[in-house]
């Protein structure tokens, strides 16, 4: 499960190995004349699998260990080789140097929704729908089936999805006679009133997150990109982020939110000693909590994401990852005979028992699923919320092809607001204008 914050590479090695393969016109960078087979359909992977091989899995997830395993032995002649190469911003600029130097590139690689633009755009994934994957798609939920398909192809099979939620404490908010938030201005409503009860308490931290704002603006119906090829369109004037803007301005002003980098000891305390009241966040954070704020088991329970205005429940995803086929796999059917036995099969049952978070509607809406008690949730169904939250994902959004890049500037625009009184609108348009300066010199036609 994609459980950590979703940091992206600089542009040093990574943007340039993007820009050189715009510049020899994509298809190059996407070239599968390596000896590798192109595929076919369900009875190349049947063949694959009799055959056997070995193939290479890079990818950070730790259920994926035991899936490798089960795997193996059910097609003894398989051997899965896991590597974890590295978490996110690593891993991608290693993918993006072997691509580049056309050797070294694993069989299968783990790619967050986020960053699939960037190895889509230069074709250096294996469209997946020949060997099936393309009657899949009621598998998923909406927003990561989405996130993994287009009018090109399949891209990847989703492995985990983050629908939103509001996980608060419970024991803080009963002890100020605070209602928990159904709609965000009464989230900011309670930010004032819990801070002014204890001044040492927030409603939550923020110090700037590209992933949680861009979150919030698709739950809030902004669409601030639009992507058709190496055409792309960047607009934070749009009434969706206007509305994020206006809000959580409020939160900055009042100095209402907790200046805690995220996923530090310090917010980690500050999550177990109830400082930090609620964590708007993707539907993996259980574990997280467990494991880094064991003192907060009991206290803290899960609600619906509020909502921008009160009617039809509106959600959004916040992190995830797909289980991708390079182009230039040597083995692609074998390949994707275990991106779907881990992502559409039986492994997502033991991935799932392991502490993943499911993208697949059959387990998100099953009993054993849905009935499981959480005892850090003071045995709160909190699956049920998730599944719901899962359901109410819009499947429009669409992510820049070049968000890695994006997101790693985001603080030196956006950040500002938190730090020199920017208005966060202007911090937006700061980071289109960054954006769009490096989609141009990459060669894309940008609006």
């Amino acid at each position: 499960m994609t459980n950590r914050p979703r940091r992206a590479p600089r542009r040093t090695g990574l943007a340039c190995v993007l820009a050189l393969c715009l510049a020899t016109a994509l298809t190059a960078c996407g070239s599968s004349d390596d000896g590798g087979d192109d595929g076919g359909g369900p009875a190349d992977v049947t063949a694959a699998l009799e055959k056997g091989g070995t193939i290479k899995v890079w990818a950070w997830e730790p259920t994926l260990k035991q899936v490798a395993k089960d795997f193996e032995d059910e097609h003894p002649k398989v051997k899965v080789k896991l590597v974890n190469a590295g978490t996110n911003k690593d891993e991608y600029t290693a993918l993006q140097n072997a691509i580049s130097a056309g050797s070294g590139v694993p069989d299968v690689a783990q790619i967050e929704y986020y960053a699939l633009g960037q190895f889509t755009l230069t074709e250096s994934l294996t469209d997946l729908a020949g060997f099936g994957a393309d009657k899949l798609g009621d598998t998923y939920s909406p927003g990561p089936w989405n996130a993994v398909s287009s009018s090109d192809g399949i891209h990847a099979l989703p492995m985990d999805s983050g629908p939103m939620a509001l996980f608060y404490n419970k024991d803080v908010f009963d002890k100020h006679h605070i209602a928990v938030p159904r709609t965000w201005d009464e989230y900011v409503a309670a930010a004032r009133k819990l801070h002014k009860a204890d001044p040492e308490v927030y409603i939550t931290s923020d110090t700037g997150d590209p992933g949680l704002t861009t979150s919030l603006i698709w739950q809030a119906g902004g669409r601030p990109y639009t992507v058709d090829g190496t055409e792309v369109s960047i607009d934070f004037s749009d009434q969706g982020s206007a509305t994020y803007t206006r809000t959580w301005q409020k939160l900055i002003d009042d100095k209402l939110l907790a200046p805690t980098v995220g996923w530090s000891d310090e917010w980690y305390k500050g999550l177990s000693d109830g400082k930090i009241a609620t964590l708007p966040i993707g539907a993996w954070m259980p574990a997280n909590l467990m494991s880094g704020a064991p003192k907060g088991k009991g206290s803290w329970r899960v609600a619906p994401l509020p909502q921008w205005k009160p009617g039809k429940p509106v959600s959004a995803e916040n992190g995830g990852s797909a289980l991708a086929v390079p182009t230039k796999s040597g083995n692609k059917a074998l390949a994707y005979a275990f991106v779907q036995y881990a992502n559409a099969g039986k492994g997502v049952k033991t991935r799932v028992h392991d502490g993943a978070f499911p993208a697949t509607k059959a387990t998100l809406e099953s009993k054993e699923f849905l009935n499981r008690r959480y005892p850090y949730f003071g045995g709160q169904k909190a699956n049920v919320i998730f599944s719901k939250a899962a359901a109410d994902v819009p499947d429009d959004w669409s992510y820049l092809p070049f968000q890695v890049y994006a997101n790693s500037v985001f603080n030196d625009a956006v950040g500002t607001a938190y730090t020199s009184g920017t208005p966060l609108d202007k911090g937006l348009a700061d980071w289109r204008k960054a954006s769009v300066k490096y989609g141009k010199e990459q060669g894309f036609t940008i609006e």
